[in-house]
């Protein structure tokens, strides 16, 4: 085993003397020091901080994705990283209820000191939202036209550069792509599939038309429920109405990518398919995440703000309300539910078949 030559000590290893003496105040420049100021750089530098961890795992997942065949063993390793990912995002939504123990008057005892200072210059949240798929063409119009305005130069070349490279969202995409997990020689699963969601849904209709709690009325709203399901179901087997769908906003991945990783997500007991279900799992939790911190924030600016702007100059809550629920990235894995079937209903998979998803998948 390895030692160190030399002694380590803990503030030293720590860099503490730097560490500990970064909260400086901007309320103490101009009079008497707000007391509650220190917790609120010291929670954003911990953001921060975790930002970074955040990033470390994220890009070591990206070089994974980026070659051209994922081993399972290095599968293994990404889930285990992102699911440290998702914990550590547990902490920063936790985090809010620390900050939010400071009241409105407190937090306005030095927030006009702060202007135009804002979240929208983390670097590394920027770097985190790029990295795992949400690029300017998908953001909301304010974001398109504020995301590098408030920027230095340096930065913003830095992130112009970041998005064009491959996302997580990207790379993913092009892995499930590469699974041959549609069709087996002679065995055609879409086409059992789609059988199989035809026996549900005209079963679906059955049961509504047959239900004498229901009006006419109830009847008719029901039924066309039911053909907005159709439709979607009709969506996911045709390629020219999927790719309507896809440039209307309602999918994002392609959809042989949805295709495979709706097959993984249905048959997700098979040896297999664990570790691809872990991962899919992982990143729509990572998105849920995101999202409830988004939610949690934009309601801690709410009751410290009101209806009243950001110091970055965004409409505050309205704004951060808004991306809660637009800036979601791997939103197809959630919607995915749609189509998923019971499994007593499920085609079932022949022998061979299983028996290859038993033990070793080659990529092309």
């Amino acid at each position: 085993m390895k030692k160190n030559l030399e002694p380590c000590y803990y503030g030293d290893y720590l860099h503490l003397d730097k560490l500990l003496s970064a909260q400086h105040l901007q309320s103490a420049k101009y009079g008497e020091a707000a007391h509650d100021e220190t917790l609120f750089i010291i929670v954003h530098q911990v953001y921060e901080l975790w930002f970074k961890q955040i990033l470390h795992e994220l890009s070591s997942v990206i070089d994974v994705f980026s070659e051209q065949q994922v081993k399972d063993q290095q599968l293994t390793t990404v889930v285990h990283r992102l699911k440290r990912v998702i914990s550590i995002q547990g902490l920063l939504n936790d985090q809010i209820s620390v900050m939010e123990t400071m009241s409105p008057q407190e937090f306005l005892a030095f927030r006009d000191y702060l202007v135009p200072a804002s979240g929208f210059q983390s670097i590394q949240f920027k770097m985190l939202e790029i990295g795992l798929g949400l690029k300017r063409e998908f953001r909301i119009d304010f974001d398109k036209q504020s995301f590098y305005n408030r920027l230095e130069q340096k930065d913003r070349d830095f992130l112009e550069a970041l998005e064009k490279k491959d996302s997580l969202f990207e790379l993913t995409q092009r892995w499930l792509e590469r699974l041959p997990l549609l069709e087996f020689d002679d065995f055609k699963f879409w086409t059992l599939y789609r059988q199989a969601t035809d026996k549900m849904l005209a079963s679906d209709e059955a049961i509504i038309r047959s239900n004498p709690t229901l009006t006419e009325k109830d009847i008719r709203q029901e039924l066309k429920e039911l053909q907005s399901t159709r439709d979607t179901f009709a969506a996911l087997w045709d390629e020219q109405e999927y790719s309507h769908w896809q440039s209307q906003g309602h999918f994002r991945l392609s959809q042989r990518a949805l295709l495979a990783a709706l097959f993984i997500n249905q048959y997700n007991e098979e040896p297999l398919f664990n570790l691809p279900y872990q991962f899919i799992t992982c990143l729509t939790e990572i998105d849920e995440k995101l999202t409830i911190w988004r939610y949690r924030h934009a309601m801690m600016v709410q009751r410290m703000l009101g209806g009243k702007i950001g110091t970055g100059g965004s409409s505050g809550h309205e704004y951060l309300k808004r991306t809660t629920e637009s800036n979601r990235i791997f939103k197809d894995f959630f919607n995915m539910a749609t189509f998923m079937l019971p499994k007593a209903v499920l085609p079932e998979l022949p022998g061979k078949v299983k028996n290859q998803l038993g033990f070793a998948l080659m990529q092309r």
